[in-house]
């Protein structure tokens, strides 16, 4: 193995292990709560946790395995399963990324209507499109023999009838792929795009009424401290940055992951020079990287689901939780506080003494 085999090898191997413990932690987490359980959300949630799961128990120790054996493609069958489940699980990640933004977006833009807008049977038939779409792909792709080992990627993933020889695999193949991108990257990013810039439309025009609030209220406190003063205006700018670095988030992981490998398969269709292996591979663990910080994106940085781990591990180790020893303590204080209030008013309130009769 060469230098950048190594490396990539590592890098596979960090992705693998990063994408297993935070995808497990957020299954984890989704069973202990009740609270994310109900949500609807929590569907969409579900169904990319396990698509993150399973693409890090199939597809990634494949590569991994074919960058250690320096190309040697594995076993025929085995290659077939793990290349339907690579298209599989691609796919139904990026349409559960856009039922996740349609969800947000419903949320934000019709909050009071949202609960009979956005049920579980319409969550439900969501995913039922999105496992319908990634099945037809998939399957109309082992039928014609489209997926094997492919030493671009060094994964088994599509691959054209004629790829070993340094073809494309056809018109046929062509218009499958151009068809699978399109009606895959390309939907998930212009709505993700459309959603999420109206969620951000809406959250700056709350933050602005806000900031209006604001800016009223500490004109009419004349004496306020400049400190206090300081501390609303840093705040107002954060609230301002806050949902635009969300959305930035939202939007950005999913180009900066997915892009180069969608446009490497793409060009490799109609370049008629051979694309450097190290670039294939490059981007093929760029891609994988989406499973890794899925969790972070969608789940383990929101406020319920630190709540739960936060509650999951004073259980494990047996603490008591800090709002609870908080909360104790605070009745303790407020107690002493009632306690030597009610002696001192005893002590203050003296009986009045006899005059002496000589006065």
């Amino acid at each position: 193995m060469d230098a950048a085999n190594v490396a990539a090898s590592a890098l596979v191997l960090g992705i693998i292990v990063v994408s297993l413990l935070s995808n497990a932690v957020v299954l984890i987490c989704f069973v202990y709560s009740a609270d994310i359980r109900r949500q609807v959300p929590g569907l969409f949630t579900l169904n990319l946790t396990f698509c993150n799961l399973l693409l890090s128990v199939s597809d990634m120790p494949v590569t991994l395995a074919g960058l250690v054996a320096a190309g040697r493609p594995p076993a025929g069958v085995l290659c077939q399963v793990v290349g339907f489940l690579d298209t599989f699980l691609t796919t139904n990640s990026m349409l559960s990324m856009a039922a996740l933004s349609i969800d947000r977006w419903v949320a934000v833009v019709f909050p009071l209507s949202y609960h009979s807008r956005m049920r579980r049977r319409d969550a439900a038939l969501a995913l039922g499109y999105t496992w319908l779409h990634s099945l037809c792909f998939s399957a109309v792709a082992s039928c014609r023999s489209w997926v094997g080992y492919h030493h671009l990627y060094a994964s088994c993933t599509l691959r054209g009838a004629r790829a070993s020889k340094g073809e494309a695999g056809g018109a046929p193949f062509a218009v499958f792929t151009v068809a699978l991108h399109a009606l895959t990257f390309l939907l998930t990013l212009v709505v993700l795009c459309v959603t999420y810039l109206k969620v951000l439309k809406v959250a700056r025009f709350h933050c602005k009424r806000i900031d209006v609030i604001t800016m009223q209220t500490l004109v009419l406190l004349v004496d306020i401290h400049p400190s206090v003063r300081q501390k609303c205006l840093d705040e107002q700018r954060r609230r301002r940055l806050r949902a635009t670095k969300k959305i930035s988030t939202f939007i950005g992981t999913f180009v900066v992951c997915f892009t180069p490998y969608v446009a490497t398969r793409i060009v490799e269709l109609f370049w008629p020079e051979p694309i450097s292996p190290r670039w294939g591979v490059l981007s093929k663990c760029l891609a994988y990287s989406k499973a890794a910080s899925d969790p972070f994106v969608y789940s383990l940085l929101r406020h319920q689901y630190r709540t739960a781990c936060r509650l999951l591990v004073n259980r494990i180790f047996k603490r008591r939780p800090l709002n609870s020893s908080s909360a104790r303590a605070a009745d303790d204080a407020g107690a002493a506080k009632t306690t030597a209030a009610a002696a001192t008013a005893t002590n203050s309130v003296q009986p009045v003494a006899d005059k002496p009769a000589d006065q």
